[in-house]
């Protein structure tokens, strides 16, 4: 019987990759002191403890180099391990892009399927007052490459179901976890983290690929948003109830494969859409759902597409100038009123 826990995000993933490693002998962990003695399990305590339960075979420590790391992963995943690898933050991986874009994407579609690449590749994500190289929010760029699937769970029961589906899969899979999601797990908590806790079942079960959520119904306009960003959302949204507007909040969850059909469905019924990201504005995934959103569902609209997300510039290393930055949920208040006005 799967009962529901109260689970971290961090916990729920522990639990995920756990499971997974139990039930498949290929599943192995790959990154920087994910195994370490002593460690903290990873840099967000994720993969505390897993080292001592199934050995440092298949929980492996690697030198700091991230093009080594993804390098070593696709080689596995094209001789039938499924290695789940981990970068220490999300910033790190244009240091693989190589590996990442040429080798991991693209290896299946070249052997005409005679290999595949069942390789999950973990990073960390978003602004944590780490300054300009350790705050990005890349998932955008990953989004233009064909071959690579993009997961973004909010929320713990979502990232174990979706992180055991992407080790199931025989297609690479970016998973993209905010650091200010985590929860504190004992060992280290961050700074400005909310409480993402939430219900989980106990054992095994799946959450679909390619699948977005409604979070919270409405009828007045639409918002679209993943990661943190849900939680902004949800709580703009509660705001916005006080004063007369009801907003309906979809998780996209996934942003390759994307759920188009749920957010046009949708924004059929609303007739409106603003789309909340914490990348920067140009070229990020929320210029996809306005795109398709415009040629399948522009007849749907009753004002313009509004894309709340950061300003084209890097993120500054001071807190107070971060948070200015970053859409907050009094940002994405106004933004609907702007647009409802």
């Amino acid at each position: 019987m799967n009962v529901p826990r109260q689970l971290t995000i961090a916990e729920a993933i522990r639990e995920a990759l756990a499971e997974e490693m139990e039930r498949d002998s290929s599943v192995f962990l790959i990154g920087e002191d994910i195994g370490t003695q002593g460690g903290w399990g990873g840099p967000f305590t994720v993969t505390l403890g897993l080292a001592e339960r199934f050995g440092h075979e298949r929980v492996r420590d690697t030198p700091i180099s991230e093009a080594a790391i993804i390098g070593a992963a696709v080689g596995a995943a094209m001789n039938g391990m499924r290695p789940v690898a981990e970068v220490q933050y999300a910033d790190f991986l244009f240091v693989g892009m190589d590996q990442i874009v040429n080798q991991m994407a693209k290896m299946r579609y070249m052997s005409a399927g005679q290999l595949t690449m069942p390789l999950v590749l973990r990073a960390p994500t978003g602004a944590t007052g780490r300054g300009a190289q350790h705050a990005q929010s890349p998932e955008a760029y990953f989004l233009h490459t064909p071959g690579i699937k993009v997961v973004t769970p909010s929320n713990p029961h979502d990232a174990k179901g979706l992180l055991k589906s992407c080790i199931r899969d025989d297609n690479p899979v970016m998973f993209f976890e905010h650091k200010l999601l985590y929860g504190s797990s004992g060992a280290r908590s961050e700074k400005g983290a909310i409480d993402a806790t939430g219900e989980v079942p106990d054992g095994d079960y799946t959450v679909p690929i390619g699948k977005a959520e409604v979070k919270k119904r409405g009828d007045d306009l639409t918002i679209v948003a993943n990661l943190l960003m849900v939680h902004e959302a949800l709580g703009a949204a509660e705001d916005l109830e006080d004063g007369g507007i009801s907003a309906e909040v979809i998780d996209i969850r996934t942003l390759a494969p994307m759920d188009t059909q749920t957010i046009l469905d949708s924004v059929d019924r609303t007739g409106n859409l603003v789309i909340v990201e914490e990348d920067t504005k140009s070229g990020g995934w929320g210029a996809e759902v306005a795109a398709r959103v415009a040629e399948l569902g522009i007849d749907y609209l009753d004002g313009p597409i509004v894309r709340v997300a950061t300003p084209d510039v890097p993120i500054p290393a001071v807190p107070v100038l971060e948070r200015s930055v970053i859409p907050s949920r009094e940002v994405i208040i106004s933004a609907v009123r702007d647009l409802l006005a």
